[in-house]
């Protein structure tokens, strides 16, 4: 589908086999991106990976991604330090809503979890030290404030000469907000430069920060530690919640998700990152909630570089290209009862979310795909199988599961509208 959205030729891919053509055959072409208003405030998009356009520092910060923070020797070291947010989620569940039957705010939640496995791989420390944690509210405050604006269409990026007159304020907010992320991390850094200058005996962590600090220059790692934490704590929060939703949504799943865990794992033993592979039940449910939930629902747009046609229909130089994972998901030409919630539906079938499928294409495809994905990945699939291992989940008093609701909140990520609220009980 093309569009003209004010002055930007705009061109729409919903369907598996344009999303091929744009994603794998015309990648080169078609690879670099379309950059937002949205993403300029503070120079992000000269520093942030997502942004760049794919020439030798955008290769380079790749290269590190690829070869030294998500290689799977990386984050098998790395490993137990997840496990061990994952167990003081799963405590803390335990302390503060258990006794009493109350209700767990669970994007709020396996947010701090989220929030804290990352910094602990990146920082190697917490940054939400404690339930309620300040930083962590302002963090994710920030952050969400950030993907809304960045999702709001702004007149600036449609007609060209309103681009400086910022005239819904998107730039501002998100100049401040981004702000705050950025002196957040610029403070981690600086107090990192101060202990490899000031310590002879300095030593070297396993974390990302100092892996990143071997490749230059201090814009170039908050810059990218923030896309890293922005993108990795709203998409892995919201996925786990809409994964919950639906389990709730469909008590009979929920059952046999926790029989295969009792069955594989057994009842009283913590499920580790090498059980997953053997838990095809759990990875279908992710599978399912990718297809109707996709973290990313329009992908980050790209931009054509040349002219390239597709299937008769020409995308001109400079186009702005989206590809509608979302729609794509929901294709009953693809899918049989779309819009249900089947993880069977994957059961046997070798369809996979790493971007060789394009059905099911959450982390996108291409070169372009996602670099955290295979850490998301482990994430998704050990938190939502510690939490339906470890619990029996209720809705509240009142509550039924076919009245749960479901709208979307739309941005650059699909966040649920109304916070989804459980009572937890141990098993």
């Amino acid at each position: 589908m093309s569009l003209k959205l004010g002055q930007v030729t705009t061109i729409v891919a919903s369907s598996p086999a344009v999303a091929k053509e744009i994603l794998q055959k015309h990648d080169h072409a078609l690879s670099d991106r379309y950059v937002i208003l949205a993403a300029r405030p503070l120079d992000h998009h000269q520093f942030g990976m997502s942004w760049l356009p794919v020439e030798s520092k955008w290769r380079n910060l790749r290269k590190v991604c690829n070869s030294y923070i998500f290689t799977t020797q990386k984050l098998d070291s790395n490993q137990e330090l997840r496990r061990e947010k994952i167990e003081e989620l799963l405590e803390g569940i335990r302390r503060n809503y258990c006794e009493g039957g109350k209700a767990v705010d669970v994007g709020e939640a396996v947010f701090r979890t989220t929030l804290n496995a990352l910094s602990r791989t990146i920082f190697s420390l917490d940054l939400a030290d404690e339930e309620g944690s300040e930083t962590a509210r302002e963090f994710k405050e920030a952050g969400r404030q950030i993907i809304e604006d960045g999702g709001k269409p702004n007149l600036g990026d449609y007609f060209p000469a309103l681009a400086r007159m910022d005239l819904q304020g998107i730039q501002r907010r998100v100049g401040i907000n981004l702000g705050k992320i950025l002196d957040l991390f610029g403070s981690v850094i600086d107090e990192r430069l101060r202990r490899r200058r000031n310590s002879e005996c300095y030593f070297s962590g396993n974390d990302i920060l100092d892996t990143l600090l071997a490749i230059g220059d201090d814009n170039q790692e908050a810059s990218m530690d923030a896309s890293l934490f922005i993108a990795g704590t709203d998409t892995t929060t919201n996925t786990l919640e809409w994964a919950m939703t639906e389990l709730l949504r469909n008590p009979s799943i929920l059952t046999k998700a926790k029989e295969e865990l009792d069955k594989i794992i057994g009842k009283n033993n913590h499920l580790q990152e090498s059980d997953i592979s053997r838990l095809p039940y759990l990875q279908s449910i992710l599978k399912e909630t990718f297809r109707l939930h996709p973290a990313v629902p329009l992908l980050l747009p790209r931009q054509a570089r040349e002219e390239v046609e597709i299937h008769g229909f020409t995308i001109p130089k400079g186009a702005q290209i989206m590809v509608n994972a979302w729609a794509i998901g929901r294709d009953p030409v693809t899918w049989n009862n779309p819009n249900s919630f089947i993880p069977e539906r994957f059961l046997g079938l070798e369809v996979h979310a790493k971007g060789n499928n394009f059905e099911l294409i959450p982390f996108g495809a291409g070169r372009r795909i996602c670099p955290g994905m295979l850490l998301a990945m482990r994430m998704l699939h050990m938190i939502l199988g510690s939490l339906i291992h470890w619990f029996d989940w209720k809705l509240p008093v009142g509550v039924e599961p076919e009245s749960l609701d479901m709208r979307e909140k739309f941005g650059i990520t699909l966040e649920k509208a109304k916070p989804l609220v459980a009572i937890p009980t141990p098993r």
